[in-house]
Formats: structure tokens, C-alpha cells, sequence
């Protein structure tokens, strides 16, 4: 579902699935869990998502809150035209950092 590299002490998550909806967003959660855990930095690189629904992004939210309650920050990055809309309609593009590219999104914590 995920893969999971570190980067100059970034943890950086690469969706795999093209969907992350109540089918799947527990696994995921449960797949990142202890990574969020261990790394104060982490980019989401969601290149290959094509859809999400209100369980995605609550996996989302929970990511979220995860880092930042350890003193961590999450930045989120290669969002498809569709899943921007969803992030827009729903104004999550308000509680991320969203950036264009992986390289972009892991430049911003050295900025």
C-alpha cells in the first residue's frame, strides 16, 4: 500500500494505491503508524492517488495530528487534479502543506 524511505532524516510515504477510501484507509493508518512515530519530518507523496473518500482523509487528519503531536511537521506533495479538488472542496488544503514535487516538499524543511 506504501513505501516507505528515508531522505536526510525525512520519512518520506509514497502512496501506492490509486484509491484510499474505508476499504483501505485503516491499513494504511496501521501500515505508517510506528514511521510517524519514529520521524519528526515526513513528506506524503500522493502521485498515484486518483480518489479519496472521508476515510482517506481522516487517515489524513489522524497522519496529521500523529506528527505534529510529537513536535513534527507533514507536508503533503504530487496531488492529482482530482484528489486538489477533494482537498479544496473540503478546505484541506488549509491544514496542509501542499507543494507540486517530492523534491519541493522536501526542500521546504531545510527553508
Amino acid at each position: 500500500m506504501v513505501t516507505l524511505t528515508v531522505v536526510d532524516d525525512v520519512l518520506v510515504v509514497a502512496l501506492e494505491e490509486k484509491v484510499l477510501d474505508a476499504r483501505n484507509a485503516k491499513a494504511f493508518r496501521s501500515e505508517v503508524e510506528s514511521a510517524l512515530n519514529a520521524h519528526r519530518q515526513v513528506v506524503l507523496d500522493m502521485g498515484t492517488l486518483t480518489f479519496m473518500d472521508s476515510s482517506g482523509l481522516g487517515a489524513l487528519l489522524s497522519c496529521l495530528r500523529q506528527v505534529t503531536g510529537h513536535g513534527g511537521d507533514m507536508k503533503i506533495c504530487a496531488l492529482t487534479p482530482q484528489v486538489r479538488a477533494i482537498f479544496q472542496l473540503v478546505r484541506m488544503h488549509r491544514l496542509f502543506d501542499i507543494y507540486n514535487t517530492r523534491e519541493e516538499a522536501m526542500k521546504s524543511f531545510s527553508a
